[in-house]
């Protein structure tokens, strides 16, 4: 396979991999930008491919071809939904913030799979009838070079992350909202002193997060798994904390790391057809992506300065 071959079959299938990342960690950015740290986003893709499966599922004949966006759409409300537990916990109750992420995980992958039971009668969903499916942007695709790898055999999700990591950008660092969302996770008791609610600003922040964990949750599973049971979502949401921490809390350095650990996934399909990789074993190319998220989170892959209010619960009136 030559190079450009390579590159055609690698980056949409890398893109393919990275976009519930992206939606994930957009999230994550917004979180912890706001002084919330955020170790459930694991739960919210569970709660969010949870949903998308089960509307998929129940309403394909009434919507038809429109039912995986509609599906995307109510995962990532209801994933904001229950996102407010992790908000009410950590900011209302002032709970540590990674016990009560922790308890998000568990109980999102408790509660899917117990609805999963008393609706299907077994552990895991049928498959889905109405998945999303690659795409060939027309006119682009013919494009020489450019159009085979960026315009041929792309999922509309991949171009929406994309488009999802640049607004949040602007939103974050070009709007009033986004000013204030920072300045409480950097400094509340300045932000209170200027009449800002910081408790509002972090509940917004968190449940930001959860209609995104929702949204990559659901794109994961309407892409990739096309089910729902206890392995749908597996280490997902901890490689979008990772993407977080990689990319410095800022939403394109986030999108960059989720790409190049959609890049590390996609490694574990097309390296049999790469010459310096196909005779590695495969072992190590699987484990590759959740390598690489270990050496993130350990802060190995370099430095990284989290917003200085990041886990601590503000007491209004308190120094």
């Amino acid at each position: 396979m030559g190079f450009l071959d390579t590159l055609t079959s690698m980056i949409p299938l890398a893109m393919f991999f990275a976009a519930p990342l992206i939606f994930t960690a957009i999230g994550g950015v917004f979180s912890e930008r706001s002084g919330v740290v955020n170790i459930g986003l694991e739960g919210l893709m569970v709660m969010g491919a949870f949903v998308g499966v089960v509307f998929n599922i129940f309403f394909a004949d009434t919507f038809g071809a429109a039912t995986p966006w509609i599906s995307i759409l109510v995962a990532a409300i209801v994933s904001s939904l229950f996102s407010i537990i992790h908000a009410v916990a950590s900011i209302t109750f002032r709970a540590d913030h990674v016990v009560s992420g922790v308890a998000i995980n568990f109980l999102a992958l408790g509660l899917g799979l117990f609805l999963t039971k008393q609706w299907f009668g077994r552990g895991q969903t049928g498959s889905i009838s109405e998945p999303f499916y690659t795409t060939t942007v027309p006119f682009l695709s013919d494009i020489p070079i450019i159009g085979p790898i960026l315009f041929q055999k792309w999922f509309l999700t991949s171009y929406v992350a994309i488009i999802v990591a640049v607004l949040a950008w602007f939103v974050l660092f070009k709007t009033p909202f986004g000013l204030r969302l920072r300045s409480v996770g950097e400094h509340p008791m300045a932000a209170d002193t200027n009449g800002i609610n910081v408790n509002r600003i972090r509940y917004i922040g968190v449940m930001i997060s959860g209609f995104m964990g929702g949204l990559g949750g659901s794109v994961y599973a309407l892409t990739i798994a096309h089910e729902f049971s206890h392995s749908t979502i597996v280490g997902q949401g901890f490689m979008s904390l990772a993407a977080v921490i990689f990319g410095k809390w800022h939403p394109l350095g986030a999108m960059g790391a989720a790409i190049f650990f959609g890049f590390a996934q996609s490694l574990a399909v097309v390296s049999t057809s790469i010459p310096f990789l196909e005779n590695v074993p495969s072992v190590f190319i699987t484990i590759a992506p959740y390598l690489l998220t270990i050496l993130a989170l350990t802060g190995f892959i370099g430095r990284a300065t989290p917003p200085k209010a990041l886990g601590t619960s503000y007491v209004k009136g308190s120094r």
